[in-house]
């Protein structure tokens, strides 16, 4: 069996030679200066409707948000009350405005959503859903990041259903020896 180590500069060898401007040894190649990357995607259209708005329907366990966003100061309103009364605790608040956080849009746009369905945790990641996906919509550019971040992903997951001879999804009977 034979020893058959390389370099890099056999390779170039091998391909018959290296061009000029071509780094030849592999510090060169370690120290060449890194080529700007673009984005090969082309950058998606703004979406607004009649009144300059965009709109986004977010989905969490059984809750629906359906999301209006536009340029303002920040003002949340759900259901037709400020975001401090409808989410009374400060968690469902924090992540309705993870989305502005990571954009850095804190107090930019105004949003009004309605919300059915499901409980005050899915409606919180329901209008967060939504609210992602209108940023996107109103701003294409952000859509790397919010992306990155995870927000324009329906979560999936929700309840298993109660199984026939069961007590729950999965949890079986108390068992009896006698």
């Amino acid at each position: 069996m034979s020893d058959n180590r390389q370099s890099l500069s056999d390779l170039g060898a091998i391909a018959g030679g290296a061009t000029a401007d071509a780094p030849t040894s592999a510090d060169e190649y370690l120290n060449a200066p890194a080529a700007p990357v673009e984005s090969t995607m082309p950058l998606r259209q703004q979406e607004l409707d009649a009144y300059g708005r965009a709109y986004a329907t977010g989905r969490r366990k059984d809750a629906v948000a359906r999301v209006w966003l536009k340029p303002g100061t920040g003002k949340i309103t759900i259901n037709g009350r400020d975001q401090e009364v409808y989410f009374a605790r400060p968690t469902l608040r924090l992540v309705i405005n993870q989305v502005f956080g990571i954009t850095e849009r804190d107090g930019q746009y105004d949003v009004i959503c309605t919300v059915k369905g499901g409980g005050l945790s899915g409606q919180a990641g329901a209008v967060k859903h939504g609210i992602s996906q209108a940023l996107t919509k109103y701003e294409p550019k952000l859509r790397a990041p919010v992306k990155a971040a995870g927000f324009l992903t329906r979560d999936s997951r929700a309840v298993e259903r109660k199984k026939y001879g069961k007590a729950k999804a999965r949890r079986s009977f108390q068992f009896s020896k006698r």
